[in-house]
């Protein structure tokens, strides 16, 4: 990796000459590379967390000042609760997986002495830009190395301390091995996203990791593919048939494990006939300091239960992404309404239904449209890392190529390779040779 203060079109350039050389490295020499960004990692922890600290003392002061808020607070802090540890283990994981580099996924014979096979390959060159979240590097380093992909990095001001220090490190791993410098690249010089986003001779997918307004203005702004989502609005469907302790448990952790993330719960639809499940739920959302944003029916449901938290909603409210502690609640009339609620209003993200019926949890995960369709398990196991991937590169909403937790698999696509003996199309057709179409086995 390369702390890089060229022009966006030498970058560009750079990691797309890097590409090439980084596609055909072996698969050993590329998990060489994890290992000593591990290493390098390891060593370095009290340096790069010391540098975390001096962002996030920055990030507070900005936050008290409602400059920042305080969900990006949250996501730049790597001291929180497992999250270094994780980020090492992603690498590991990673690591750990099968090279998704030059898989045959499809093998016809056309005719005698004509063959044809569809093999993985990289996509290219990516652009991630993302904001606070340090980590980003590391994960996107680790993924890109492994998958046969350059990567060019564009971080924001706010963890300029965090990714400097950590590119630092990444960078010196890297000398130690084959892949070349250019191959993961770190851009400093501020003020040239759009001239990054204007580089579409050069970047294959650009993978922004950040909050609503930065993705909008990234898909506003380019001719490069995207793969991401603007937000993060997940609903839970609680049923009438619903076990309690399961509801309160699922519901919960989707909202409070971590309010700040995308796959973090935002909108609770409550089926009229399990209002009485309500008041046990809210209490236990009460007790991790959740405000409920009720519609009528929800909050007379509630009115005789104590210590709530409640806000009338408005109709706003069951379109946002709170990244808080707060929820929308709104009652509706059974499985048809909550569906059409939550294809309309979400976004296409990570949504639930809690139900003892079978039949009508298959009949919600086949009629949402969104990347991660769930039964009686919390929206927060939209990640990377728990969908075994190792690590992620974002999660996407898109309806091509990837969808959901984005690891390695979605970082590659295909090309497709002939073997002959001098043959040409103009061989073929009435009177002439034959085509096979003999599917052989893969291996």
């Amino acid at each position: 990796m390369s702390l890089t203060s060229a022009s966006p079109l030498e970058a560009a350039q750079s990691a797309k000459s890097a590409s090439h050389i980084l596609a055909t490295l072996s698969a050993d020499a590329r998990n060489d590379a994890l290992t000593a960004i591990h290493s390098g990692l390891t060593a370095a922890r009290d340096d790069i967390l010391a540098a975390n600290a001096r962002d996030l003392e920055l990030a507070r002061k900005a936050a008290a000042d409602g400059q920042l808020s305080q969900s990006l607070v949250s996501r730049l802090d790597l001291t929180k609760p497992g999250k270094w540890e994780d980020m090492l283990k992603g690498i590991l994981d990673v690591r750990g997986l099968e090279d998704p580099v030059g898989r045959v996924t499809l093998r016809t014979q056309l005719d005698e002495g004509l063959s044809l096979e569809r093999v993985t390959c990289p996509i290219g060159v990516l652009l991630i830009i993302f904001e606070a979240r340090p980590e980003v590097i590391a994960n996107i380093a680790a993924l890109a190395i492994k998958s046969g992909n350059a990567a060019i990095l564009k971080g924001g001001k706010e963890s300029t301390e965090s990714f400097v220090a950590i590119s630092r490190v990444i960078s010196s791993a890297l000398e130690k091995t084959q892949v070349p410098n250019g191959a993961v690249q770190l851009v400093t010089t501020r003020d040239v996203i759009p001239q990054l986003l204007a580089l579409d001779k050069y970047v294959d997918l650009v993978i922004p990791r950040g909050g609503n307004e930065l993705v909008r203005y990234i898909k506003d702004n380019t001719k490069i593919p995207v793969l991401g989502h603007a937000d993060g609005l997940c609903s839970i469907y609680l049923d009438s048939s619903a076990d309690k302790a399961l509801a309160e448990k699922v519901i919960v952790d989707s909202k409070t494990n971590y309010v700040a993330a995308c796959n973090a719960l935002e909108t609770l639809l409550v089926q009229e006939s399990a209002l009485s499940l309500l008041p046990d739920v809210a209490t236990a959302l009460a007790a991790k300091d959740v405000e409920l944003r009720c519609d009528a029916a929800s909050k007379a449901a509630l009115a005789n239960t104590p210590g709530l938290k409640i806000v009338d909603a408005t109709e706003e409210d069951f379109n946002t992404e709170f990244l808080s502690l707060t929820l929308a609640i709104k009652v509706v009339s059974g499985l048809s309404e909550a569906i059409n609620h939550i294809n309309s209003h979400g976004s296409h993200h990570t949504d639930v239904i809690l139900t003892s019926n079978k039949e009508d949890a298959e009949t919600f995960m086949n009629a949402i449209d969104s990347a991660g369709v769930y039964h009686n398990a919390s929206t927060r196991f939209a990640d990377g890392m728990r969908y075994g991937f190792g690590t992620e590169v974002g999660i996407s909403t898109n309806k091509i190529h990837s969808r959901g937790p984005v690891g390695l698999e979605g970082l590659m696509i295909y090309k497709y390779k002939i073997r002959g003996g001098g043959q040409g199309a103009g061989d073929y057709g009435e009177g002439k040779r034959q085509y096979l179409h003999q599917k052989l086995p893969l291996e």
